[in-house]
């Protein structure tokens, strides 16, 4: 089978000269379904995305099999993406989902709750690969950290979080606030997360890891959420006042909460840990809504973001159009 890219002027490029070579690692109950199939063609997807993030694609590359977003030329891939696993490939296991990122070219990944993960087989793959978790979730929305009566199990469950990111050589540990708690104001709420945090402030410090609050929204997806926007976020943050406490800047919620988004990254960035992305509307990948990621992360790096950015959206597409795209972005 022979694959190629042409350009403008005709020219076809072997998969030899691209140093295609078909993906060996996939599970066998997937190979050859879906849309990352384990073929010449995913290899194809992940060169392209590897030689956008060296300035060495041009716009007039593109697979003759699927039309996709252009990338400008010279343009780079500047952000270090982590995908997230729980959006991205889900029809897939999610051992072959780290594989599937690795041969995308992504550097690094992250998840939701790491309880149901194969710790031992995630651990096996990200030495083998050489693929970083960027972070994964220590405490969900429920029970919630905005209740006093969870503090012991909350610290409890840190430890444990803890123990696993050591495994897998991840540093961050995201954490939500929680829902509404009926006969509560928010400010009680808000104290109590409060004390929380600082509960497992000195333990996390100890164990070299950060702690991540993340903001939802409650306009579209998060109704009855205690916690929205950043300005309740970086009170409760600085109230902490732990260099191992900082919030997750999810620029999907923030979009939907305040916008603005430069201005409040500016005026956050002190308390800022750790940012995500996802366009609105729809939670799909930058570049397919009404934010301009490229000027937003440009502003972020511009203030000395040098961290991973968490891609928690859905490709609106498929992966392989959504990793394109992305390769893309940064030319806009």
């Amino acid at each position: 089978m022979r694959a190629s890219i042409r350009g403008l002027s005709g020219l076809a490029i072997s998969n030899r000269e691209l140093g295609l070579r078909r993906p060996k690692r996939l599970h066998p109950d997937f190979a050859g379904s879906g849309d990352y199939d384990g073929g010449v063609m995913a290899e194809v997807d992940r060169r392209l995305f590897l030689l956008a993030s060296t300035g060495m694609l041009s716009s007039s590359f593109v697979p003759a099999q699927e039309a996709a977003p252009q990338v400008e030329p010279e343009a780079k891939v500047q952000t270090r993406f982590a995908v997230n696993l729980d959006m991205w490939w889900r029809e897939l296991p999610f051992l072959d989902r780290i594989r599937a990122a690795a041969d995308f070219g992504f550097p690094a990944f992250e998840f939701d709750s790491w309880r149901e993960k194969d710790l031992d087989g995630v651990k096996k793959l990200v030495e083998e690969l050489g693929i970083e978790v960027s972070q994964f979730t220590a405490w969900g929305f429920s029970p919630g950290l905005n209740d006093p009566e969870n503090h012991y199990l909350f610290e409890q469950e840190v430890r444990a979080s803890c123990d696993a990111a050591d495994k897998l050589g991840a540093r961050l540990l995201n954490v939500v606030g929680g829902n509404d708690r009926e006969g509560a104001t928010k400010e009680e709420m808000h104290q109590a997360i409060i004390e929380g945090l600082a509960r497992v402030s000195g333990l996390v410090a100890e164990r070299g890891k950060t702690l991540l609050l993340e903001p939802q929204n409650t306009r579209v997806d998060y109704p009855d959420h205690c916690l929205a926007g950043s300005s309740d976020a970086l009170a409760i943050c600085r109230a902490v006042a732990s260099p191992n406490v900082k919030l997750n800047w999810d620029l999907y919620h923030m979009q939907i909460s305040e916008g603005d988004l430069c201005g409040h990254l500016r005026e956050g960035f002190d308390q800022i840990g750790y940012i995500q992305v996802g366009d609105y509307p729809g939670r799909h990948e930058p570049g397919t809504g009404e934010i301009r990621y490229a000027r937003v992360l440009r502003e972020a790096r511009d203030l000395g973001y040098q961290g991973f950015v968490g891609l928690e959206c859905s490709p609106k597409e498929n992966e392989s159009v959504a990793a394109k795209r992305l390769a893309g972005i940064e030319g806009d």
